[in-house]
């Protein structure tokens, strides 16, 4: 048998090895594992705080589908803290007011934004439906004394816990929203949804006193559910719906008329967690608090998934 010409020796070789090796495959997609298998395919986005970006630690990489990883504003790294909420984790987000007296942009948060949209968050446009859940835990005085005003008794009318922004939004303006918000001069939880982008919120506040629903150094699993084609949104506290009222009794996201009511066809802005202007241009309703596992999805999850979600986590549920 003739000899192979040495010179093609290596490319042969090269060929050989393509032809024998196995086939490339993609690596395989890590699913987040204290998220109940029910809500997987409509988990959008999801922070654990315990997979720092590679590279950059003041990133918190999404574990969701989207990819949508989130900066650590002001405190970076520093803001994750060894405080699980439940027993599998080991990791919380810190966030808080830093100086209370000076108007600056100081105040740790976290959040996303792009003023042109942020189009891993596409699927909550022209969304019917949304969902954010997570883990919070008050670690300070709130609300917090208002540093945009020269009166040092006055206060945030606000606090905020974590919210998707509309399309046009500033910073504060949101398409859903979990947080602790004055109604009728009392603060209370409440999710509070925008179905139009430049239009009116409508407000589902809980009846209880909201230190009694949060009280000081309690863990405690919320959950806030939009549905925009029927304009109703739901509270839940531990599993539990929370008993609650419409803050406005017309219809301020026009849902009454004929046609597909969605939210506006366009990608959100960002994400808010702790207070708002995630781009740290001003400072507005911080949160002197913890959270763990914050999960926002593109559809309104019933009160049972909900419920096996909480008993999912606290290990109630193999």
């Amino acid at each position: 048998m003739p000899k192979l010409n040495r010179r093609l020796t290596p490319l042969v070789a090269v060929l050989l090895a393509g032809l024998l090796a196995p086939p490339a495959q993609a690596a395989p997609r890590l699913e987040p594992r204290d998220v109940h298998p029910s809500l997987k395919r409509s988990l959008v986005v999801y922070y654990d705080f315990e997979h720092p970006l590679a590279g950059d630690p003041s990133q918190e990489a999404d574990q969701g589908r989207s990819g949508t990883h989130l900066q650590l504003v002001n405190g970076g790294a520093a803001m994750r803290v060894a405080d699980g909420a439940y027993p599998a984790s080991g990791m919380s987000l810190q966030t808080g007011q830093v100086n209370p007296t000076v108007a600056g942009n100081d105040d740790w948060k976290a959040g996303v934004y792009s003023a042109t949209g942020v189009p891993s968050l596409n699927a909550f446009s022209a969304a019917k439906a949304a969902t954010i859940m997570g883990w919070f835990k008050m670690t300070g005085e709130n609300p917090s004394p208002n540093s945009n005003t020269a009166n040092p008794n006055d206060r945030y009318n606000a606090v905020g816990l974590a919210g998707i922004l509309t399309g046009d939004s500033d910073g504060h303006a949101v398409r859903a929203l979990l947080e602790l918000i004055n109604v009728d001069g009392e603060l209370r939880l409440v999710a509070l949804g925008r179905r139009l982008d430049g239009g009116a919120s409508q407000t589902f506040a809980a009846r209880a006193d909201w230190q009694s629903l949060l009280p000081p150094g309690e863990w405690v699993f919320l959950a806030a559910t939009f549905d925009f084609t029927t304009g109703t949104m739901g509270l839940y506290r531990n599993g539990r719906p929370l008993d609650g009222f419409y803050v406005r009794s017309d219809d301020p996201w026009q849902v009454a008329g004929p046609g597909r009511h969605v939210t506006s066809a366009t990608d959100p802005r960002g994400i808010k967690i702790g207070g708002s202007f995630p781009q740290n241009t001003r400072e507005t309703n911080p949160c002197n608090c913890r959270m763990d596992s914050l999960m926002f999805l593109d559809r309104a999850v019933t009160a049972a998934q909900i419920r096996q979600q909480y008993r999912w986590m606290t290990g109630q549920v193999s």
